[in-house]
């Protein structure tokens, strides 16, 4: 049995990883504890929505969302920061300031932890971070070419897979959002339009390996919109905080943007 972070959402900065493989000590306990907090149905919907926001959720927010009262809306949140997957802070809601703006209000966001059981123990990111540095070290840059050329190939797999959706017609973008989202990508369009990744599934390794990963992760994302027939789609990269190094447009990408 292997249970991970569920959401699979942007990480914020450095993630503390746990590192939890279902071994006997605190840190198994506790990762196991987390992800059986989110059995709860109301507690996982409410973790799904702030996981979901762009920002900092309230209590009347979620409480909305979730179709519950406050009362119990705040329960469950508080809840879920003491389980380590939401991180909670006080701040004045929008619009209110200087004296008569009252207390400040208590805003939720998704914790930077991430929660990894297995049983028995595997070493998966183990083998990931050995695969990583060997790639990383060859100076002729063959197994680099070779990783790509994986990525983008397993991309079209996957893309073919998802074009159930297409038959469904529904549009290119469409379809390549259901796909990305399928697997932990959480595809959102920012205000230009452009498809934006809020969580990156490969998010320690590529602290550690920049340049291979991103690389990589584009020739994936390449992979599925050519599998998708969404021609019209162009990925490239365009890192930033808080999100995944490849963003989606409609617009052709220049050479340096497109460059594997």
């Amino acid at each position: 049995m292997e249970r991970g972070r569920p959401g699979l959402a942007a990480q914020n900065g450095p993630a503390a990883t746990d590192g939890l493989a279902a071994q006997n000590g605190p840190a198994a306990t506790d990762g196991l504890a987390a992800l059986s907090g989110l059995d709860d149905p109301v507690r996982g919907q409410l973790y799904e929505f702030v996981s979901g926001s762009a920002g900092p959720v309230g209590r009347d927010e979620a409480a909305a969302a979730a179709g519950i009262g406050r009362g119990l809306a705040a329960y469950h949140l508080d809840k879920l920061v003491g389980l380590g997957l939401l991180t909670a802070s006080y701040q004045r809601p929008a619009g209110r300031a200087g004296r008569g703006a009252g207390r400040p209000a208590k805003f939720y966001r998704r914790s930077e932890r991430e929660f990894t059981v297995t049983l028995p123990p595997r070493e998966y990111e183990l083998a990931a971070r050995l695969l990583a540095q060997a790639v990383q070290s060859d100076g002729g840059g063959d197994s680099r070419a070779a990783l790509r050329a994986a990525a983008r190939q397993h991309g079209a797999e996957l893309g073919k897979r998802h074009r159930a959706d297409r038959a469904r017609r529904i549009s290119a973008r469409q379809a390549t959002e259901s796909a990305l989202r399928a697997h932990g990508f959480e595809p959102a369009r920012d205000q230009a339009g452009v498809l934006r990744l809020r969580n990156c599934p490969f998010h320690q390794l590529a602290i550690e390996h920049p340049d291979l990963i991103c690389g990589m992760n584009l020739a994936l994302v390449q992979g599925i919109t050519e599998g998708l027939g969404a021609s019209g789609l162009h990925p490239v990269l365009d890192p930033g905080p808080g999100r995944c190094c490849v963003a989606i447009s409609a617009a052709q990408p220049t050479e340096e943007e497109g460059q594997q």
